[in-house]
């Protein structure tokens, strides 16, 4: 798979928003159980039990979700950690999982696309509109996997939902635009639509992929958000601006 290294064609402005997103990504990580460093002086069992406290709290589960109410700790979680007390408004955790990662690999790899891909679309966008857009993304892909299985206890966290709006944006906002990329072993230029194309096309055929904690779902759910938002967009965009303007 394709990692993306650089954006070949260059901002023209600073890009703050995605700079922002980034160090917020990051800081909450850090002060996060999954993070070592917020459990340094504990031992595996305590980290491992807060790691799954704190995702069941603040992690977007589909049930919850569709039902609007906070649903009881699983029993295998109590019994591993006790009487899980806290008080949860399942709305409220689909924008705290956007901001959440299970590990540093994880973070890596989502802030990554998120920094190379994220300058171009907020350069079109300008930064309001693409920090709302990038929620409105995340949203989309928590509610679209949740639909997808509203019966599920499993907690949803990540950015890439989110990130994969972005992606949809900017496969649609600049469709000829080329991406250094790393194809191991090799660095090469790849063209916008092989990229991000090859990657929507990935998510598609993992699908059936049970054995997989990889939530294919949203990331479709937000690709396709992403694009039907950029159409809208560009429909509203540079073109019309001009007649505004004259006025």
């Amino acid at each position: 798979m394709a990692l993306p290294l650089y954006d070949s064609q260059p901002a023209r402005r600073v890009p703050w928003v995605t700079y922002l997103l980034v160090a917020v990504n990051v800081v909450v990580y850090l002060f996060t159980p999954m993070s070592n460093v917020a459990s340094l002086r504990e031992n595996d069992a305590v980290r491992e039990c807060k790691a799954s406290s704190f995702t069941y709290r603040y992690g977007a589960i589909p049930h919850e979700l569709t039902t609007g109410r906070q649903q009881p700790a699983p029993a295998d979680l109590v019994n591993r950690c006790g009487e899980q007390t806290f008080h949860k408004r399942p709305w409220v955790s689909a924008f705290t999982s956007m901001f959440l990662h299970a590990g540093a690999l994880h973070l890596l790899g989502n802030l990554v696309a998120l920094f190379v891909i994220g300058m171009g679309v907020e350069d079109r966008l300008g930064r309001l509109r693409y920090l709302l857009s990038y929620l409105f993304f995340g949203l989309v892909a928590v509610y679209g996997f949740a639909l997808a299985d509203p019966g599920s206890g499993v907690p949803l966290i990540g950015a890439s939902g989110a990130i994969a709006g972005v992606f949809g944006a900017y496969l649609v906002l600049n469709p000829r635009g080329r991406i250094i990329s790393m194809v191991p072993p090799l660095v090469v230029r790849l063209p916008v639509w092989v990229l991000l194309g090859s990657w929507f096309a990935l998510q598609w055929l993992s699908l059936g992929d049970a054995e997989s904690n990889v939530a294919y779902v949203a990331h479709i759910c937000g690709f396709v958000a992403g694009v039907v938002f950029a159409l809208l967009a560009r429909r509203a965009g540079p073109a019309r601006r001009p007649i505004a303007l004259a006025r």
